[in-house]
């Protein structure tokens, strides 16, 4: 068959990607497949037959979606019963009810316009949020892709006309209709790059391949009669699994997750792919992770609640203290008022049945007093909550030029509560710094390269030159870093001596993008000079050929850019490229290396056959690949974290690992992140049977397949040689040091929540302000033992105890009413301090300090650190984060704040708000957090006063007129008053009001804590006298003589 259009020089990636390297062949005739039956594995899918799934016993839901919460039908329902959920909205729903009876003491009209107006005004709300929803959900049902309609021939048709089993061509830049099997595409081998930014937020792309068995189904008439079946899971929300069998040709191919394209995802730098519906509609991955986030309710509207009960009360009180007057009244003296007509008696008013009067007059007091209850409140504050998050998503001063994107209130429920947090829990890497690796140092066969300087040495220079020039005899708490690497922050100071200048003016900004390092040693092929070239030369080969990088043309600048997994892959190849060893091509098997030759000055292509690749996870931290060079010779290529490499060194590979340690502990302290690198050489028959121990993991199918595949890498990845380490800064985000420091000024409490060692963290603290020059540090962590044992966990958890009591006492010791203190604890410690036992003392300890900073930490532990926190403290905290790995600690957190950056959107979708940068959260908290919570609670409390004044007048009058039940005021006054004159000036009060400007809020930061103390929404506010008393003072009236009051207004 003629393949046309097909791109042949791309390579056969199921060759190159790690635990998924060798292309799932046929099973043989005397292995059976995996088993797919039983639940959770019953689904069958006749590929290119859409019609049988329409029909039981299939019966699979179309392709079209809905996201909304009603329909035409059930609309008027639902909608009503989520009006009628609320308490106040029933008890008016009453009262309109009963104001069509003879008890009620006004027009029926006026009881019912209010309830109908506000329930109205939130329904029309619920309906225009749901229109909206609607509109989005038909803009994605009515886009269009190429379909198989029969007979060879494709035609374009709606996403929602899709079923299952159809058979799609998606294009180029395309969106994925449903989740589909990939059968071919427009490159040779059958692979393709896929966005998948929509689901998991990771803006990298991902290459998917196709079976081998389905590759000559190259174009649409090869389709005409294709058949087969696909046997798998049930629909899930696992967007990184897939368990299936694919029947072809009296064959059975097993299916994993690298043959699956997903909805929502897109496909990029490739023309076309063909795939079979496998999920659609709801049944796909994307659908079915749609869930909502986690219900968050404001302090203010849960007290708001409280109040709204205690009203209840009152209204109870005084409706009762009412009908038992009437009562009274109508049995002792009213049957001597003749011009009542005493003998013309009803049930509302009968004086030989007092009691029955009295039960009568009470559901006329509970109508009458019903002005008790705010009725407008509930839709007044979602107005103003939803004006006030568009000010918040149109501030100009929260917008980043750069990435052209806004901040963002994603939900209006928490608008107030950013003006109550008293603790921020934040990420590291990608929230205060850039996650955007510079290349800055390196340490090669135990030789420390690159005198470039990281924004952390060149705080603590500024922070020692700072104290040198205040007391010059005094010792520095700061680390000399050019001098003695030896130590950290607060380790062993140094003596700085009169006249010595700390000050390192900063380098200037690197023109290559990834790579600031600066040592001639290594520049322009003086490498080559060196006493270890050997190792250096193998040194940079590792950084040219260990990465899962894809080299792009760049037509306009000209050389390459690269497509890597990670920042740091990024940056190791541009320094590789700068060192004269540029990666620029794969093929089916091979990588290829432009090396620079040091004899010639001329550049030479060398082809390194890629073996086997063993990719990086989070529980490896180490990548591997195998690759054989041009003499033939194999060699095992390894990089990861100093931990996981050191471990795995042979005892001859240990020759650099001192002084290797020793630039890896400078390197942290400098705020660097690292990662050792490592090889080694193998014999064509160890590889040889590796490899077919390991082909044989590759190809088992079933549950186990994993755990077999990380035995096999980790039985080659032994007995390593150690080459050098690397060390790649990732530079704080733009005005993160002085948002901090205006967040501290704020007096709220910060803690960091980092991957990263304790030395890093440490100096980085000191670079962003987190840590500040005059703090005492309490390091806490576990003693140095194999804790395996019951007695040795013991051991550590009473040492940890120790510490944690120790630096309490010292804080409770300390004279100094503004000494401030910092606590720096590890992942390793954490994890008992957060035990049941423990984690109240642990939690008394920090939040007595003003920074706190945990090291080593997982995304279960952040998540863990939030809510003891939260629940422990009682007080609102707020979590910020850019990555999937903060997403627990987003949604756990009162407030969650995602940060658009490289990491994708997932932490954005989690949350209550996002930004584009850290330092945008100053103006949040301090302007907008400041101005939404006094907005709001000056409102409520307006809500309830005037509310309460209205209601009470009408008791006052009540108690002068023989408890009649007749109203002061007229129907339709009250109706306008309650409803319009006195709701928007104070919604305009809650829109608009600002006590002070946002200027003055940036730079007397302080004004912030009347939040936190919550001055404006305490009990004393509300139930104190400006709401209770002062309408008694205002109208102390006095009985006259002609049975009638008189009011003495002041």
């Amino acid at each position: 068959m003629a393949r046309t259009g097909r791109l042949r020089e791309r390579l056969r990636w199921s060759k190159l990607y790690s635990f998924s390297c060798i292309r799932p062949s046929v099973l043989l005739d005397g292995e059976a497949p995996h088993s797919l039956q039983g639940p959770g594995y019953s689904r069958i899918v006749y590929c290119n037959q859409p019609r049988v799934h329409r029909k039981k016993p299939l019966k699979y839901p179309t392709n079209c979606i809905s996201t909304t919460k009603y329909n035409a039908i059930t609309f008027l329902p639902k909608a009503i019963f989520e009006q009628f959920r609320r308490v106040a909205n029933l008890y008016f729903l009453l009262a309109a009810m009963l104001s069509l009876t003879s008890v009620t003491p006004f027009h029926p009209v006026s009881m019912i316009a209010p309830l109908a107006f506000v329930v109205g005004l939130s329904m029309a709300k619920e309906a225009l949020e749901d229109w909206r929803r609607f509109m989005q959900d038909m803009e994605v049902n009515s886009r269009k892709v190429s379909i198989h309609k029969g007979e060879g021939q494709f035609g374009y048709k709606h996403w929602q006309k899709i079923w299952v089993g159809d058979v799609v061509k998606v294009e180029k830049d395309q969106f994925f209709p449903a989740d589909l099997l990939l059968l071919s595409s427009s490159y040779e081998d059958g692979i393709c790059y896929v966005e998948t930014m929509n689901l998991d937020g990771e803006t990298n792309l991902k290459v998917k391949r196709s079976l081998e068995v389905t590759l000559p189904l190259d174009d649409d008439e090869a389709f005409k009669d294709f058949r087969a079946v696909i046997r798998c899971e049930d629909p899930n929300p696992s967007l990184y699994t897939f368990v299936g069998n694919f029947e072809y040709e009296q064959q059975v191919y097993p299916l994993d997750p690298c043959q699956i394209l997903l909805r929502d995802s897109k496909l990029r730098n490739t023309n076309y792919v063909y795939g079979v519906v496998i999920f659609a509609g709801h049944d796909s991955k994307a659908m079915q992770n749609a869930t909502k986030s986690p219900s968050k309710r404001s302090r203010i509207e849960k007290k708001m609640n409280k109040i709204i009960y205690i009203l209840f009360t009152l209204l109870v009180l005084i409706s009762l203290i009412s009908s038992i007057g009437f009562a009274a009244k109508t049995e002792s003296e009213m049957p001597d008022w003749w011009y009542l007509q005493p003998h013309n008696t009803t049930n509302l008013y009968d004086p030989s049945r007092p009691q029955l009067s009295g039960i009568f007059h009470l559901v006329t007091a509970l109508i009458l007093y019903g002005y008790l209850i705010p009725i407008s409140l509930y839709v007044s504050i979602e107005l103003v909550k939803f004006l006030q998050a568009m000010f918040i998503n149109q501030d100009l001063y929260m917008y980043d030029e750069e990435t052209g994107i806004p901040a963002q209130a994603r939900t209006s429920n928490l608008n107030e509560e950013l003006g109550q947090v008293d603790t921020i829990l934040s990420d590291k890497t990608g929230t205060l710094t850039c996650n955007q690796m510079d290349f800055l140092k390196c340490s090669i066969a135990g030789v420390s390269y690159g005198v470039g300087s990281s924004e952390v040495e060149m705080a603590a220079a500024k922070q020692m030159a700072s104290e040198a020039s205040n007391a010059p005899e005094q010792h520095s708490s700061s680390q000399d870093f050019w001098e003695d690497g030896r130590g950290g922050f607060g380790s062993s100071g140094i003596e700085l001596e009169s006249g010595i200048n700390c000050a390192i003016e900063k380098p200037q900004k690197p023109r290559i993008k990834g790579f600031s390092f600066e040592d001639d040693r290594l520049m322009l092929g003086n490498w080559t000079k060196e006493p270890n070239a050997g190792t250096i030369l193998l040194f940079l080969r590792i950084l040219a050929l260990c990465h899962t990088g894809i080299p792009e043309p760049n037509v306009e600048a000209g050389g390459f850019t690269y497509e890597t997994e990670s920042p740091d892959e990024g940056a190791f190849l541009v320094a590789a490229r700068e060192f004269g060893f540029e990666f620029c091509k794969r093929t089916q098997s091979s990588v290829f290396v432009r090396e620079r030759d040091s004899s010639s000055e001329n550049h030479i292509e060398r082809e390194f056959k890629i073996l086997n690749l063993l990719e990086f996870n989070s529980k490896r931290k180490r990548m591997s690949v195998i690759v054989r060079d041009e003499r033939g010779q194999i060699n095992l290529l390894c990089k990861g974290a100093d931990s996981i490499i050191f471990e795995r060194l042979s005892k001859n590979g240990r020759m650099y690992e001192k002084d290797t340690s020793k630039h890896l502990n400078e390197y942290g302290e400098a705020g660097l992140r690292t990662l050792a690198l490592a090889y080694r050489m193998l014999e064509e028959s160890e590889y040889s049977a590796w490899n077919t121990e390991f082909i044989k993991a590759k190809t088992t199918i079933g549950p186990d397949r994993e755990a077999q595949l990380e035995q096999v890498a980790d039985m080659i990845e032994r007995d390593l040689i150690l080459v050098g380490a690397t060390a790649a800064e990732d530079k704080l985000q733009k005005g993160v040091p002085q948002c901090i420091d205006k967040l501290a000024q704020a007096g709220l409490k910060i803690w960091v929540l980092t991957g990263d060692k304790m030395e890093t963290a440490i100096n980085i603290g000191f670079s962003c302000s987190l840590l500040r020059q005059g703090m005492k540090q309490i390091c806490i962590s576990t003693i140095n033992c194999d804790l395996v044992t019951r007695d040795a966990k013991k051991a550590a958890k009473e040492n940890i105890l120790m510490q944690i009591t120790n630096a309490a006492q010292m804080i409770k010791l300390e004279k100094d009413p503004h000494a401030a203190f910092a606590l720096i604890i590890d992942g390793k410690t954490l994890s008992y301090a957060l035990e049941d036992d423990m984690k109240n003392r642990f939690l008394s300890l920090a939040v007595d300090c003003a920074s706190v900073i945990c090291c080593r930490v997982s995304p279960k532990q952040k998540a863990l650190v939030t809510r003891l926190v939260k629940e422990g403290t009682g007080k609102t905290t707020l979590a910020v984060g850019d990555g999937a790995n903060d997403v627990g600690m987003i949604q756990e957190a009162d407030i969650g704040v995602g940060i658009s950056g490289v990491e994708g959107m997932q932490a954005v979708m989690a949350s209550d708000f996002s930004i584009a940068q850290f330092r945008f959260l100053e103006r949040l908290l301090v302007v907008h957090g400041h101005w939404c919570y006094k907005r709001i609670a000056q409102m409520v409390c307006y809500f309830f006063y005037k509310n309460i004044a209205f209601g009470l007048t009408l008791f006052y009058f009540e108690a002068y007129t023989g408890f009649s039940g007749q109203s002061v005021y007229d129907d339709w006054y009250m109706l306008l008053f309650n409803v319009i004159l006195t709701s928007l000036p104070v919604i305009s009060l809650g829109v608009f009001e600002q006590d002070v400007s946002s200027e003055v809020c940036l730079q007397f930061p302080a004004l912030y804590q009347q939040g936190p103390k919550n001055l404006f929404f305490d009990w004393h506010s509300v139930q104190g006298g400006r709401l209770l008393t002062w309408p008694l003072l205002e109208l102390p009236c006095s009985p006259a003589s002609s049975g009638l009051s008189t009011c003495k207004l002041p």
